[in-house]
């Protein structure tokens, strides 16, 4: 299987499967001298691991990052990161009835289809736990970040879950750690609280829609015409396991505005260039314009479920399949931390190839 990385010049390879001895990333490219060590990055991990609420698999994982080179005395050395976290709380013989049948809605059978072999087990390369390493390596990027462009910041949480929204006029930043799902409206929190619980208790799952944004992006990353912002933004979310769909700013719901209400208007203030709405969300051309980026991607839900669904074996025939197991109800849930981590990943990736292409020239305002 080959297509593991991401990345440009800040490049990530993520290994392992889901219930294999350990998974992990090697990641090339990081700048040398950042300061980072274990308790850095299992500070990300902790907000990610399985089994914090009811409302998250029960799978007890610690999540226990080791670092294992690329970092001296507490700084990396500019040679390859490796990053290993072991898998402790594996119950294979979930598996077994599914061994011969695929999942409907599941890689299952496209990856049997490809490859002429599968890891039934969690489903192996195929599982979310997969998600671990991206969120490693999304800690380093931070720390990464953090020296080279202290004041870009990355803030996700989910906005809908099923047919339920949250409201915009009620956000408040402060409420996302108070509640399991992330969300920035406390009110629209509680209700999904009794939402999931009935979904839960029977068995089912629900998608959601999570939303990424960075604050404090300079003007000027990205290139035209395929090294687009944008393009590698949507490409990183996609990647996640689950992902159906990525937005940039308005994203679809651009496609129902007329140009005068789409078009972000500038006016010039003391500090440069000033934006008036943010339908591009801080992207045009591919190239960031210093507002907040925002990515918004949606999560299908969870396919191993204990209801009832039709399917074939891979002999051909048909029959049923019931998957047990211990299974997010909504995935999106743990969804949130992996995607600040692949927005940070590309963020730091696109930082870095402006610094080597460009420098300090670029057209100034005023």
């Amino acid at each position: 299987m080959s297509l593991n990385s991401f990345g440009h010049l800040f490049r990530v390879t993520t290994w392992g499967e889901s219930h294999g001895p350990a998974l992990g990333a090697t990641v090339d490219g990081c700048p040398p001298g950042i300061k980072v060590d274990e308790a850095m990055l299992q500070h990300w991990l902790d907000l990610r691991k399985p089994g914090q609420n009811k409302y998250t698999t029960q799978r007890r994982e610690p999540d226990a990052v080791r670092i294992l080179s690329g970092v001296f005395e507490g700084r990396t050395t500019g040679t390859p990161v490796q990053l290993m976290i072991e898998n402790t709380d594996q119950r294979s013989k979930d598996y077994g009835d599914i061994s011969e049948k695929f999942r409907p809605g599941h890689a299952d059978i496209t990856y049997w289809q490809k490859y002429g072999i599968r890891d039934y087990r969690g489903g192996g390369r195929s599982s979310a736990r997969e998600t671990a390493a991206r969120v490693a390596a999304g800690g380093l990027a931070r720390a990464a970040l953090s020296q080279l462009a202290p004041e870009i910041s990355v803030t996700g949480y989910m906005v809908q879950m099923g047919p339920h929204h949250a409201d915009p006029a009620r956000y408040d930043l402060n409420e996302i750690p108070n509640n399991p799902f992330w969300c920035p409206d406390a009110t629209a929190a509680a209700d999904w609280a009794d939402y999931l619980d009935g979904l839960r208790k029977s068995g089912e799952s629900v998608g959601a829609v999570i939303e990424v944004v960075a604050h404090n992006v300079p003007a000027g990353l990205g290139a035209p015409i395929y090294g687009k912002l944008d393009t590698d933004l949507a490409a990183a979310c996609m990647s996640i396991n689950a992902v159906k769909g990525v937005e940039i700013g308005d994203g679809m719901a651009a496609a129902a505005l007329t140009g005068t209400e789409n078009a972000d208007e500038i006016t010039m203030g003391e500090d440069g260039p000033v934006y008036h709405s943010n339908h591009a969300g801080g992207i045009l051309g591919g190239i960031s314009t210093g507002q907040d980026v925002v990515v918004r991607f949606a999560v299908k839900p969870t396919s191993s479920i204990l209801t009832t669904r039709r399917t074939i074996t891979k002999s051909g025939e048909d029959t049923e399949i019931i998957t047990k197991g211990r299974h997010d109800p909504c995935v999106g849930i743990r969804a949130v931390p992996v995607g600040e981590a692949m927005v940070a990943c590309t963020l730091l990736d696109h930082l870095l190839l402006h610094r080597g292409q460009i420098g300090d020239a670029g057209g100034k305002i005023g």
